[in-house]
């Protein structure tokens, strides 16, 4: 990396190959970092001796660690383990990545479902296809504790900044980032991967935030060029990742539940990901668009493209037709492709029965949203194509 991100992106930016050894040095001796892979490898002996699992942990860690000097190789070492997760917990597939060129750097912009599998299975989709991997954007609000911030930013995670005391600080942050995920681009440093809205979609209802786009045009030179120039420097690919099971569906659905009044716990973020990346999730499909086209970059035109294709690019599996089934009370079958899953009808209404009453009308939308969402897009095509 060159002193220009160093010095005016150094507090959200990826971390260097010269900062790798000493995170790691902090890693190997952190202790919440210990504990929290102990109640994954080690359930039994945290129990029973949480002291000798911590220790334990710390040793695997510094083993598994070594040798590594910088960012390739920790992504190397990385990489596996993902491979080997993705494998045990997901039938994946991917298309749409042999019309992008491997040598391009791309800004993909993707609807949002899972705080660490939705970049995790983006990026394990370019490094299965030969493109390099992607330096994603992940919320300061999940960085409280310092080894998923190391962790984040040893694995090309740069920083959004949600916590913030004004209108002006916003203005600056926002300006930051957009600035550095150009600056990504368009010196070929790779591609990047955000979300198209703040934090996930916990109702299944995929929506680009104006805002998100608005903040990428922030980039711009407004005395030599427009904010559509801006957005056609980021060759803007949507992307569109649908899951056949949420491991999450259960947590969403409570906090839903709860409205405004609901209050994270302590650590729950952390415990969302590890459920994320942990849980089941039947058949995962993530299918990659095509670059937005220079007619299509004024900030409400991108919205709208994204919108379409995550719509269309969203493979619908039965519990998404069986959920909307459930909740509309029919027997009906849109007439929109639906692809078969992993889990049986009966082993999805348990899943669903198993959740408190008042929460179940809120998970069985989460599955059923998207379903909605192309119906409607199916029957304002056919609307249009009879007037």
């Amino acid at each position: 990396m060159t002193s220009m991100i160093d010095e005016e992106f150094s507090d959200i930016r990826p971390y260097n190959d010269g900062e790798v050894c000493g995170v790691l040095a902090r890693l190997k001796v952190d202790s919440s970092l210990a504990d929290n892979l102990a109640a994954l490898r080690l359930p039994r002996v945290k129990t029973l001796s949480p002291a000798l699992a911590r220790w334990l942990l710390k040793q695997w860690v510094a083993w598994k660690l070594r040798g590594v000097q910088t960012v390739a190789q920790f992504q190397q070492l990385v990489a596996p383990l993902l491979q080997r997760q993705i494998a045990a917990t997901a039938d994946f597939s991917a298309a749409g990545l042999e019309a992008l060129s491997p040598s391009e750097s791309y800004l993909f912009v993707s609807n949002h479902r899972d705080i660490a599998m939705d970049p995790a299975f983006t990026n394990h989709a370019l490094f299965r296809a030969g493109h390099r991997t992607c330096a994603v954007a992940i919320g300061d609000n999940l960085l409280q504790e310092r080894w998923v911030a190391d962790l984040m930013r040893l694995n090309k995670s740069f920083i959004v900044k949600r916590n913030l005391r004004g209108p002006r600080e916003l203005l600056a942050a926002s300006r930051q980032l957009a600035k550095f995920i150009r600056f990504t681009i368009t010196n070929n440093h790779g591609p990047v991967w955000i979300a198209q809205r703040e934090g996930r979609a916990k109702d299944g209802g995929d929506a680009t935030e104006p805002a998100v786009i608005k903040m990428l045009s922030l980039s711009c030179d407004r005395q030599q060029e427009s904010q559509a120039e801006a957005l056609a420097a980021l060759k803007i690919v949507p992307v569109a990742i649908s899951y056949e099971l949420d491991p999450c569906d259960g947590v969403k659905a409570a906090e839903l539940a709860a409205g405004a009044s609901y209050t994270k716990a302590e650590h729950e973020d952390v415990h969302s990901i590890g459920l994320g990346i942990a849980g089941q999730k039947g058949r995962v499909h993530l299918q990659f668009g095509s670059p937005l086209s220079a007619s299509h970059l004024e900030i409400s035109q991108v919205v709208t493209a994204i919108d379409t294709h995550v719509i269309q690019g969203y493979r619908l599996f039965d519990s998404n037709l069986w959920a909307w089934q459930r909740l509309k009370n029919t027997t009906e079958q849109p007439p929109i492709t639906i692809h078969k899953g992993t889990i049986s009808r009966t082993a999805f209404d348990a899943r669903i029965d198993a959740l408190p009453p008042s929460h179940q009308a809120l998970a069985l939308a989460m599955y059923a949203n998207p379903l909605e969402a192309a119906r409607c897009q199916a029957l304002e095509g056919r609307h249009r194509a009879e007037r």
